[in-house]
């Protein structure tokens, strides 16, 4: 369950949200440090009022690894790997912690990143909201090839296989404003390691 947590960009975190216990699910990068996953956002964002108010949240994180294409629609299906996390939220208030949490995220995304850059000043910290998820309970499921054809087809003269994905990213391109204008700003090493060069 933690390898898939850590493995995938970002998440999916559902709560009942207002009166009517509308539940809403949203988007967010994370970062898990042991049995705890961090998130953050706006000050103002409502979801994450909600997820600390709330007695129990869910996320969900989920791999896209490709398609496994069978003889039939049926059969056929895709490869993933997800985990769903279920467990109590409250804020990190306290700054140290607020600033490992902060860190924990921005490595999260880009290893190494954070010692590159500046660290957040004090109207970004105010502006930031920063929640512990707590993993009290949590699944994870694994779907991978080979399809699952019924014996009658497997002699079909129809294509079955598995098709790979993976997460790609693409070249660079710097800001065009400050000191990078002049192109003299050279691509970072964690941007470098991202790209495996």
């Amino acid at each position: 369950m933690h390898a898939v947590v850590d493995a995938v960009p970002f998440c999916h975190v559902g709560v009942a949200l207002g009166a009517h216990d509308d539940v809403v699910v949203l988007p967010f990068l994370h970062a898990r440090d042991g049995a705890t996953v961090y998130l953050h956002g706006s000050r103002s964002n409502r979801l994450l009022r909600a997820l600390v108010a709330a007695p129990r949240v869910c996320a969900t994180f989920t791999s896209f690894d490709g398609l496994r294409v069978a003889r039939t629609g049926f059969h056929s299906s895709v490869a993933y790997r997800s985990a769903v996390v279920f467990g109590p939220a409250h804020l990190v208030e306290d700054a140290r912690g607020r600033a490992v949490a902060l860190d924990l995220l921005v490595e999260a995304v880009l290893p190494g990143r954070s010692a590159e850059m500046r660290q957040p000043n004090e109207t970004e910290l105010a502006l930031t909201t920063v929640v512990a998820l707590t993993i009290e309970e949590a699944s994870a499921k694994v779907s991978v090839g080979p399809t699952d054809d019924e014996p009658d087809d497997v002699a079909s003269p129809v294509w079955a296989g598995d098709v790979p994905a993976r997460l790609v990213y693409g070249e660079p391109v710097g800001a065009l404003d400050g000191a990078m204008a002049d192109g003299s700003v050279p691509l970072p090493a964690s941007v470098r390691a991202l790209l495996g060069r």
